[in-house]
């Protein structure tokens, strides 16, 4: 039981990854920090529940070994990332075509060229053409196809090839100094071919963003293809909870405390409905947009993109291999699929498999049975006789980030007030990871610790939403 008077320099409420990756970074500077957590365990979106032997995702997001923040959050040394095959998988027309790894720069000359610099941003210049630099060892999406599924000529595939390529290479600073728009417009405007738009780009953004109608930012868009162009799609070995609990194992013991729920802040002080008042220097907020502005009047809460999860095992696992399985024909409710218990054999008992589906927006009744249609198709196997683990349906499981979209809103309301979480950046991992890095550097600038890592915001006269 925890004492009403009990004393810290700064409370986290919600020991999500943003919440714990913040309270990790205070603590390793010194500042004694006490997490406090509504739910029975930590992890917010990113829980993962045991089904007979199965480590079942609730939500199932992709993340990238590319994303900055997995390489330089402290205390995710441990954490083990199981990348997919390279590239991903389309299904079109009946057929997969293998999206592969491009080592070399392409050789279009102009045509690939001119999709370079329109993926990429950088402005043609007046000259003759210049060949693209290749980025050695990065993750370039060239699916090999024959001509006309799903992405057409091999003129086609190699623009799009040498744009990756080129893509990878580019700054982030330049990527969000471009014009805004949303995704699906800013594709088109750039002049690139119908073919590679829906054929590829469209399916793969959508598993990425998790929005099938592509209306993100623009600016949010590149920088998913700049971390799939860079690295490699992953999972966490174990399932989605391995990474909030690994940061929490890094944090000093009576740390975090969960089953306690929050019901008021201010700058010196939280308010709970177990235990009564928490006297502190600071106060973080680091649950969902949704629960933050419960506790934060006047805090914006964005839409959000809902997100349905379908686990099944089958005795005849398709034959796929470790491939992230994308529908370049949308021909029914599944986003992408995946065997992932071949991604991460952790996730199932030794000799069963796992498949894991993820369907976008609001569910129709009888989801099941849509999605085995679906995958019967896009695995081009029986599904009949699959047995359904889970379904898992999540209404605010991702912030939405339509233009004009602010990529570092404010993580500081007031000096002893902040708040931080993947709807103060992109929602993403990387975004609740990056905005808990600001949040803490700028807790510990108020505190007056030194040895912050991260530029800090200026003091606001009042609170910004």
């Amino acid at each position: 039981m925890l004492e009403p008077t009990y004393q810290a320099d700064v409370v986290v409420v919600g020991a999500g990854i943003a919440g714990l990756s913040a309270a990790r970074r205070l603590t390793s500077a010194g500042v004694t920090t006490v997490v406090l957590e509504a739910a029975h365990e930590v992890g917010g979106r990113m829980a993962t529940e045991t089904v007979d032997g199965f480590r079942l995702d609730r939500v199932g997001r992709l993340l990238s070994t590319a994303y900055p923040e997995l390489r330089r959050a402290p205390g995710l040394d441990g954490l083990v990332l199981r990348p997919f095959d390279p590239g991903v998988l389309l299904h079109s027309d009946g057929r997969h075509h293998r999206a592969g790894v491009q080592q070399r720069g392409a050789r279009s000359a102009r045509g690939a060229l001119h999709a370079v610099r329109a993926l990429a941003g950088a402005p043609r210049p007046g000259g003759g053409p210049r060949r693209p630099v290749a980025v050695p060892g990065r993750q370039v999406s060239v699916p090999r196809s024959r001509s006309g599924a799903p992405l057409g000529t091999a003129v086609d595939q190699a623009r799009l090839g040498a744009a990756l390529t080129r893509l990878a290479g580019t700054p982030v600073e330049r990527l969000l100094s471009r014009p805004e728009l949303p995704a699906a417009e800013a594709l088109v405007a750039r002049g690139l071919p119908a073919r590679t738009i829906d054929g590829f780009l469209r399916p793969l953004l959508t598993a990425l963003l998790c929005d099938p109608d592509l209306t993100t930012s623009s600016r949010c868009a590149d920088l998913a293809l700049h971390a799939f162009a860079s690295g490699r799609l992953c999972l966490p070995e174990g399932g989605a909870e391995a990474l909030p609990q690994q940061l929490a194992r890094t944090l000093p013991p009576g740390t975090v405390h969960t089953g306690v729920r929050v019901t008021s802040v201010s700058t010196t002080s939280v308010t709970t409905a177990e235990h009564g008042e928490f006297r502190c220097g600071a106060v973080l907020v680091a649950t969902g947009a949704r629960a933050a502005a419960e506790l934060l009047p006047g805090l914006r809460v964005p839409g959000f993109h809902p997100v349905t999860v379908v686990h099944h095992t089958t005795d005849e696992p398709p034959a796929t291999g470790a491939s992230l399985l994308l529908d370049a024909d949308r021909g029914g409710p599944v986003a992408h699929t995946a065997v992932v218990s071949r991604v991460d054999p952790s996730r199932a008992p030794a000799g069963r498999t796992l498949v894991t589906s993820t369907v976008l927006g609001v569910p129709a009744p009888g989801v099941d049975t849509a999605v085995r249609m679906h995958l019967a198709r896009l695995y081009g196997v029986p599904t009949a006789r699959w047995e359904t683990l889970a379904v898992r349906h999540t209404a605010e499981a991702v912030p939405a980030m339509r233009p004009p979209h602010d990529l570092r809103r404010s993580v500081r309301l007031l000096a002893g007030l902040y708040v931080c979480g993947d709807h103060r950046d992109t929602g993403s991992v990387q975004g609740a990871l990056h905005s808990a890095h600001r949040a803490a550097a700028a807790v510990l600038a108020d505190l007056g610790v030194s040895g912050s890592l991260h530029s800090v915001e200026p003091v606001p006269t009042a609170r910004a939403a």
